[in-house]
């Protein structure tokens, strides 16, 4: 296949973009590409310590940061810097230590800072019923607070259905 621009040479960039859910595919070679200013990576140079470490890195302007005395953890002796520089954390205490900084971080990537999981398919659904049960007691309890009770007895009804469910 050939470059669509010039069509000299052989296309060995291939960028596909998505606007307003139509798919538009262009095949370009390295020089047209880099004419129409579109970013050529080389994957033999990305290392993944690089990779995690630029979601801490300066771009992204992580705040809370005090630069003139850097934190240290007290298990692994990683310095936020440290993080950073390599992408990972030194010990399960580090997210402790830098949970100001890495809160926004982890929200960034992840979405949330709690993990939810996933439930199995096989024997899932008792999870899905415990955890439903969780979110009414909870729902009762502010319930009780704002002092809806009818709505609180309706929902103490429901766990008890839930719960009759369970077993």
């Amino acid at each position: 296949m050939y470059c669509e621009e010039c069509k000299k040479r052989p296309a060995t960039v291939h960028l596909t973009s998505i606007v307003n859910g139509v798919k538009v595919e262009s095949h370009l070679c390295e020089q047209c590409a880099g004419q129409k200013g579109t970013i050529i990576l080389d994957l033999n140079q990305i290392s993944i310590p690089n990779l995690l470490g630029s979601f801490f890195g300066n771009t992204y302007n992580v705040k809370g940061i005090n630069e003139s005395e850097p934190a240290s953890c007290p298990g692994c002796g990683m310095t936020f810097n440290n993080i950073c520089e390599s992408g990972s954390l030194g010990c399960s205490q580090c997210y402790q230590v830098f949970e100001k900084e890495m809160d926004p971080i982890l929200r960034r990537i992840h979405g949330n800072t709690q993990h939810v999981g996933k439930i199995p398919s096989r024997g899932g659904g008792k999870v899905l019923i415990k955890k439903q049960v969780d979110e009414l007691k909870n729902a009762l309890q502010q319930a009780l607070a704002r002092e809806e009770y009818e709505k609180a007895a309706e929902i103490r009804d429901s766990i008890k259905s839930l719960e009759k469910q369970f077993e």
